[in-house]
């Protein structure tokens, strides 16, 4: 096996709902992209995603506990302060110049992430999000000879209290960021400056076609689905309102919400409040495998995202690709990137957030005109076919990942696209041997290793 010269820093691996990283990564292995992944933190509960059997890449629990982490951390730091005082001494007082913890925890985390990569002939770090997993990635470039990018989203770069300057050096140290929609460039470029974004290139996040093929259905007549992290910027407490009209009207209909988060308890009181008990089914996090056939027979999906009071907001929500991949006609809102994915009146409805009126009405027309969300739907399929399939929408990114990484993919077995598009092997420039990573203290969890300085 050849030397991962690519690994990804994520703040939590694996997280529910974040299937999308999971299927990139599985694209870029797909490709020949040898990848390990380290995680700042442990997972939490939940269901556990099918598609995690499929990774092949190692999974590294860099320490999360300071106090616990004391002996990793002093042993890494020791050894990066003896090898490059001058580069120590800067980077270290860059991050004392936050005067944050948080930002010296990621320094700390950040040392023995260098040591490790190092050992495995690494030579290029991708972060998803522009927070800390970033600025892990970005504090380790400083203290080695690694380049580093990112994915900013949404959260990461939408929050009132958004920290301008530190996301300007993130952008500035990248060797290229990606973001998910063409609106969030356009934010970067006025939040950041267009000199500064001039390194951001928008890539969709993808869907992977071959899960959602099989014939859909039979549609339930009169069903909404809804899958959301129970959040304020999702807009869920809408969809109840909604969902309260059109109860009242006298409309046929269940709805069904998946996910969970903080604001589940106070929805499901509401949902009662509302009298929709019978009406409405809290389903909870399900694997994406059962999420899948959910979306192949609801009737419409609902995600009426809205911005948050503190100014969060959806970037590209990944489960509305998958539901037009499903040929299921959604229903959404004019936030931030939802309308590069829904075509108003042709392969969904949109209304404007925070509207539950206009929401019943617009769920009210598709669930009342059968034919009509048939054809929204089958167009929706053909949209995402053409601009959000995985396969052709990870190509840019495994191609800039190659670059900096100094790796030349095989041109794939019968292959009539681009080099780099299937299933033979990386071939890395001068690849060391991968080191094999030696276990912490403690139990790991399933598919990863806590790391330990050496």
């Amino acid at each position: 096996m050849t030397a991962p010269r690519v690994a990804y820093v994520l703040k939590m691996f694996p997280r529910t709902s974040e299937t999308f990283v999971v299927n990139e990564m599985l694209e870029l292995e797909r490709r020949g992209m040898e990848l390990v992944v380290y995680s700042l933190k442990p997972p939490a509960g939940g269901p556990r995603h099918a598609m995690l059997s499929r990774l092949r890449a190692e999974v590294v629990y860099l320490p999360d506990s300071v106090w616990r982490g004391i002996p990793a951390f002093l042993a890494a730091h020791a050894r990066l302060f003896r090898r490059a005082p001058a580069v120590y001494a800067r980077t270290l007082g860059y991050v004392l110049s936050a005067l944050k913890w948080a930002a010296f925890k990621r320094f700390l985390q950040a040392g023995v992430l260098v040591l490790d990569a190092e050992r495995r002939g690494v030579r290029h770090l991708h972060a998803h999000f522009a927070t800390s997993a970033t600025r892990v990635a970005m504090l380790a470039a400083r203290l080695s000879a690694m380049t580093y990018g990112f994915t900013a989203h949404a959260k990461d770069i939408y929050l009132d209290d958004q920290d301008v300057r530190l996301l300007r050096d993130k952008l500035a140290g990248a060797r290229f960021a990606v973001t998910v929609s063409d609106y969030n460039l356009a934010h970067l470029a006025r939040l950041c400056g267009p000199d500064t974004a001039r390194n951001v290139v928008r890539i969709y996040n993808g869907v992977d076609l071959a899960v959602f093929d099989g014939a859909p259905g039979p549609r339930v007549p009169g069903s909404i689905l809804c899958v959301a992290r129970l959040v304020e910027k999702k807009g869920v407490g809408d969809l109840l309102a909604a969902c309260a009209a059109l109860a009242r009207r006298g409309v046929g209909f269940s709805c069904s919400i998946v996910g969970d988060g903080p604001l589940r308890p106070a929805l499901e009181h509401r949902s009662r409040g509302l009298g929709l008990a019978r009406r409405v089914s809290f389903l909870g996090p399900l694997p994406h495998e059962e999420v899948v056939r959910e979306l192949g027979t609801a009737a419409v999906f609902a995600l009426p995202c809205v911005v948050a009071a503190d100014g969060n907001r959806d970037g590209l929500p990944t489960v509305i690709l998958e539901a037009m991949a499903s040929r299921t006609p959604v229903v959404s809102t004019w936030v931030t990137g939802v309308p590069e994915m829904v075509e108003h009146g042709a392969t969904g409805l949109l209304v404007e957030p925070g509207d539950p009126e206009s929401l019943a009405i617009a769920l009210e027309k598709l669930l009342g005109d059968p034919p009509l969300a048939a054809r929204f739907g089958d167009a929706a399929r053909r949209r995402v076919e053409e601009r959000f399939s995985l396969t052709a929408n990870a190509g840019e990114l495994c191609a800039r990942l190659a670059a900096a990484a100094g790796v030349e993919l095989a041109r794939p077995r019968g292959a009539t696209g681009p080099a780099g598009a299937g299933v033979e092997p990386a071939r890395p420039r001068g690849a060391t041997g991968r080191a094999a990573l030696r276990a912490g203290t403690g139990e790991a969890p399933r598919h990863g290793r806590t790391v330990e300085a050496r």
